[in-house]
């Protein structure tokens, strides 16, 4: 930091003062300085249950509308004690994981293909780009006629929802790649397939796992709408029934689950990335 002193007389030299912090200094002003925002990640949802909690207890709010957040943990402890929330998890699990795998396997594919050929770009990026702009939950009705009202068109829904994030990011994160790269790969005669592995896949690995944890986002979106097509089993199931009974509680409990289940999912992606891409700056000392 420099400081400089400053004098009325213009015949006066000026004095400049010159402090550098150590790096400990930097760290614990840096650490101390998280604390209050730590502080108030907590305090705010413990605020908010609280005001929740006393609206539905004063009856500001009626309990058929917003059930209390103790009426819900009530609904949780029912959902656990049937047994009907530790049969649905893995149903639902199941369909959100293989939609994805699928999903996001073809663009991948898709995106690597687009990226490293001219050709292939101009074979069906536009027909994609055209599809991607229909949203997936418009796409229902004609899933339902294709492939029925069971676990296929469930399935099928999340793919096609998972499909562009991994594509499009893929798919820019290789073109993005410096040409130089490229042109010091062909100089040396390195194969296609080193190129790819050397090159292209550190390179562009950064945007292809924003784009796979875009795709974990949509595909639970995805799961939520695929839920709601006569499921008989599954987190959907539940609220479906609960519907029809008109338990609240119940069904906030089911979106809350939905809730958790992404929070979780993209704590799994956040993971991924440390693993694969220690060297980035935000990685580094986490």
């Amino acid at each position: 930091m420099t400081v400089t002193e400053v004098r009325g007389d213009a015949a006066t030299p000026v004095r400049t003062l010159t402090v550098e912090y150590s790096t400990p200094v930097r760290r614990r002003r840096h650490a101390l300085s998280g604390i209050p925002g730590m502080a108030i990640r907590i305090a705010v949802p413990v605020v908010l249950l609280a005001l929740w909690q006393l609206s539905t207890s004063l009856q500001w709010v009626s309990p058929s509308v917003l059930p209390s957040p103790t009426g819900i943990l009530s609904a949780y402890r029912e959902l656990w004690q049937t047994g009907d929330l530790q049969a649905a998890l893995p149903i639902s699990l199941q369909r959100a994981g293989l939609g994805l795998l699928i999903g996001g396997g073809a663009g991948l594919l898709l995106g690597v293909i687009a990226g490293l050929s001219v050709a292939a770009e101009r074979v069906y990026d536009a027909p994609l780009q055209m599809v991607r702009t229909v949203p997936f939950i418009a796409m229902i009705p004609l899933f339902v006629v294709w492939f029925g009202i069971g676990e296929e068109s469930k399935v099928a829904l999340i793919i096609g929802a998972s499909v562009f994030p991994v594509y499009l990011n893929t798919y820019h994160a290789i073109r993005a790649i410096d040409p130089k790269l490229l042109e010091v790969s062909r100089t040396f005669e390195v194969s296609r397939w080193q190129t790819v592995r050397l090159v292209v896949a550190p390179m562009a690995m950064p945007g292809i796992l924003v784009g796979w944890r875009y795709a974990a986002a949509t595909a639970l979106l995805a799961l939520v709408a695929a839920e709601q097509i006569n499921s008989q089993a599954g987190i959907g199931y539940i609220l479906n029934t609960a519907n029809q009974f008109q338990r609240t509680d119940i069904i906030i409990a089911g979106i809350l689950v939905y809730a958790v289940l992404g929070l979780v999912v993209d704590v799994i992606m956040r993971a991924l990335e440390r693993v694969l891409l220690p060297w980035r700056p935000d990685h580094v000392g986490a």
